[in-house]
């Protein structure tokens, strides 16, 4: 639910009650005021209203996504667990670890969630190293790299 300031909500009340007490024919701007409340309160319902409502402070970004190469399979990530090729996890230079992130290919509106287990050299841009199984569900497999948007998340969704 979007917050109203209280600044705002005053203003406005006193607006539409300065109408009312001149007198003028402030009907039309009244209830322009009144809908323009209403839909401030009102819940959101888009998806994307949805997915920031869900998300953390950190912002979602567009950004570039690989995966790992064959030679990783089995060896240790920062995390100190093995990467396995059939796991939904990536690799990310700065978000902290155990972090789940929404990958979402733009192109094709195909979306993966996925654990940080593991580091990933720093780029000049947004840049996220996805495990096999992830860059297959987002149509990334065989491409190399693509356009994408990564969204951090609070918690795992169901």
């Amino acid at each position: 639910m979007f917050r109203i300031y209280p600044g705002l909500q005053r203003a406005l009340t006193c607006f539409v009650l300065l109408c009312a007490l001149t007198g003028q024919a402030c009907a039309e701007i009244a209830s322009a005021a009144g809908s323009l409340l209403t839909e401030l309160e009102s819940p959101a319902t888009s998806k994307l209203e949805e997915l920031v409502k869900k998300g953390s402070n950190l912002k979602a970004v567009e950004g570039f996504a690989s995966y790992y190469a064959r030679r990783f399979e089995g060896r240790r990530t920062t995390s100190g667990h093995r990467y396995l090729p059939e796991r939904m996890t990536a690799a990310h230079h700065s978000l902290p670890i155990g972090t789940v992130v929404r990958v979402v290919n733009p192109a094709t509106s195909q979306e993966v969630n996925v654990t940080v287990n593991d580091r990933c050299a720093r780029k000049p841009y947004p840049f996220i190293d996805l495990s096999r199984a992830a860059a297959k569900k987002i149509g990334l497999w065989g491409k190399g790299r693509i356009k994408v948007v990564i969204i951090p998340l609070l918690e795992d969704p169901a």
